[in-house]
């Protein structure tokens, strides 16, 4: 694996377990409206770079691109629904785990059975590490989170579908990583619209923008930012490894969790870590 390849996707996954904690401390807030505002800002707040980019690249947005770019919108839209609302039902150290961990799993395995990927022994020891102790994150322990383990198993099938779908854009659509990102941030916050704009929603959304400012800006810029350099390494690293290799966050939301949101049961959490990192490891020799 390039070197570059891992830098980017561990800087990411700080960028991640940072944002998603964010989203866990709004997760009272209506999750529509807290998506659609994080949405707005992070299309405003990202908008001079894309304009930069296409004035110096000379990039044209065909009906191709934007009809592959849709489909990313629509299974993001999916995730982050989900996302949110697991996180107003369980806690980020279920939720984010479970959802970590089957959908890089999930995306391996679509990658090796339909794209013609083959990582060795290593890479598949590795992949099966990450995956154990992903699981070990959220098994077990005094708390059960039966609600929280659902909408993680069910963001983790959205994970692994805009992996998949994703990597092929920047691949073999050849589209952008930041056209990508910044269309489909734009596509959200049109796509949430008619359902924040119109009906009673509406009036929640000064309420929420006092509230959660800090949160809404953190997350509109750490989510572009995390999955861009998650789209860049596409570019230079397979999905099969990619994709199990961005689970470091796992880590870091295990801390995050027992050190700032009290989950607790941090012994056997950080056990469940010192397995991920193994697996990340054995990933990134492979």
């Amino acid at each position: 694996m390039s070197p570059w390849a891992l830098v980017l996707i561990l800087v990411a996954a700080v960028a991640h377990a940072s944002w998603n904690l964010l989203s866990k401390q709004a997760a009272k807030a209506d999750g529509v409206v807290f998506l659609w505002l994080v949405a707005v800002a992070s299309a405003a707040i990202w908008n001079p770079l894309f304009v930069v980019f296409l004035l110096v690249t000379g990039t044209t947005m065909t009906w191709g691109t934007l009809g592959v770019i849709a489909i990313s919108t629509t299974l993001h839209i999916g995730y982050f629904l989900l996302l949110q609302r697991g996180y107003s039902h369980g806690d980020l150290s279920t939720v984010y785990p479970v959802a970590r961990g089957t959908g890089p799993m999930l995306a391996s395995l679509v990658a090796v059975l339909f794209l013609g990927e083959h990582p060795g022994p290593a890479g598949i020891a590795g992949i099966a590490l990450v995956g154990v102790g992903v699981f070990m994150m959220s098994s077990g322990g005094a708390k059960a989170d039966p609600k929280g383990l659902m909408f993680g198993l069910a963001v983790g099938v959205f994970i692994a579908g805009y992996t998949v779908w994703d990597a092929q854009v920047v691949s073999a659509f050849a589209v952008a990583p930041l056209m990508l990102s910044y269309l489909g941030e734009t596509g959200r916050a049109l796509a949430l619209s008619p359902l924040v704009l119109v009906g009673p929603r509406r009036a929640l959304i000064l309420p929420i923008w006092r509230e959660h400012r800090g949160h809404v800006l953190g997350a509109a810029v750490l989510i572009p930012l995390s999955y861009l350099l998650v789209l860049f390494a596409f570019t230079m690293a397979p999905v099969s490894v990619v994709a199990p290799m961005r689970e470091v966050s796992v880590l870091i939301a295990v801390v995050l969790g027992g050190r700032l949101l009290a989950e607790g049961d941090l012994r056997r959490r950080m056990l469940a870590a010192v397995v991920i990192l193994g697996g990340v490891v054995t990933i990134a020799l492979s």
